[in-house]
């Protein structure tokens, strides 16, 4: 029996005490680090939500194996936020479409979410009405003509049935339900509603295709909400993307369960907890680059050496760079590569690595 299908869907509930510690704690690491991000300036916050949400895009969808290019999500999200940041790329129009509904999702979290904001959503997903080769319903909920909406694996005729979602004819009443409560004011904390949204979303299944991206999408922007914040400094979804195949199972499981959801909440509060510890690395990196350019604002570089630098803090933390490469990047000849490279190394901003000769590179100091 699949979990839509018994007499108490969709009255979840779950053990309070046994999840109250976890949240609790959850809570805390989740004060602490949007404390943390308060205290840093407007463009600081900026580039941590920027590192955020590209990690969140590239991920949902790696999570449904589809590789986008990091360059191209990140080029797409500064110029909708209006960042002004080097080395921006075109996008391809599905990596515009999902950049654009994890936009709406997360900062416009306090509007309404709606039949049509979801369509909205699907339709931006798959702008040429196509899922691969083939032919979808695009802005609307799935229909009869599609057959039933299963997961499955294995060769045909020996699949296995993961789970099978409602019919196409309750999608209706299925979503208005999920609908009207995502959007009533409840005594569930904010955090619990979004592993009930997701969870929920997942098991109704409403489109043909794009489910898990949206349903990430709803989870995160009921994290927001949570937050209160439009800034994003921690993603779930790269969270999930490295527990995969734990999330599958977690997920299957629980469908296959009742509306006794205690495990599903346990492990979905444990994921997320894993993804507030993982946001200290965003952290470090805006930190690191908010110490390197005070220190070198003191006595200003050219604007090849702010391009270079840029150019290396946004795409490798730890990238190297190497005299014909700078050259190549600043538009200018070798030696005066060789010049500002120099220069560079003589402020403590560029340490030499140990190979010499033609290989000779350099990489940013860490001891700004």
């Amino acid at each position: 029996m699949w979990i839509y299908k018994h007499q108490d869907w969709p009255n979840f509930h779950w053990d309070a005490r046994l999840l109250s510690s976890k949240l609790s704690d959850l809570r805390h690491w989740q004060g602490h680090l949007l404390g943390r991000m308060e205290n840093l300036g407007f463009e600081l916050k900026c580039e941590a939500s920027l590192n955020t949400l590209t990690r969140d895009v590239v991920n949902s969808s790696a999570i449904e194996g589809e590789n986008l290019n990091p360059n191209e999500v990140r080029s797409s999200i500064a110029r909708r936020l209006g960042m002004d940041i080097a080395g921006l790329v075109s996008a391809s129009r599905n990596v515009e479409g999902i950049v654009e509904m994890m936009l709406d999702a997360t900062q416009s979290f306090s509007k309404p979410l709606t039949k049509e904001r979801l369509f909205d959503w699907h339709a931006a997903l798959f702008p040429t009405g196509r899922s691969g080769m083939h032919h979808i319903t695009v802005g609307n909920w799935r229909t009869l003509d599609a057959g039933p909406m299963q997961v499955v694996s294995g060769p045909i005729g020996r699949e296995k049935i993961h789970f099978e979602a409602p019919s196409a004819d309750q999608l209706e009443k299925e979503m208005a339900t999920f609908l009207s409560w995502f959007e009533t004011h409840s005594n569930v904390d904010p955090v619990l509603k979004a592993g009930i949204a997701h969870l929920w979303f997942v098991t109704i299944h409403p489109f043909e295709d794009g489910n898990g991206r949206i349903a990430r999408a709803i989870t995160d922007m009921a994290l927001a909400r949570a937050d209160n914040i439009p800034y994003r400094f921690y993603s779930l979804s790269t969270q999930l993307a490295s527990e995969r195949k734990h999330y599958y199972n977690q997920l299957e499981r629980q469908q296959r369960g009742t509306p006794d959801i205690t495990i599903w909440l346990e492990w979905f509060l444990g994921s997320l907890g894993r993804a507030i510890s993982g946001a200290d690395e965003t952290l470090s990196k805006v930190l690191f680059k908010a110490q390197l350019w005070n220190k070198i604002n003191q006595n200003p570089v050219n604007e090849r050496q702010r391009l270079i630098l840029n150019r290396m803090l946004e795409y490798n933390f730890e990238g190297h760079i190497n005299t014909s490469k700078y050259a190549k990047l600043a538009n200018c000849s070798s030696d005066t590569a060789l010049r500002d490279i120099q220069d560079l190394k003589a402020r403590g901003v560029l340490i030499q690595n140990l190979s010499g000769g033609r290989s000779t590179s350099y990489h940013l100091s860490s001891l700004i």
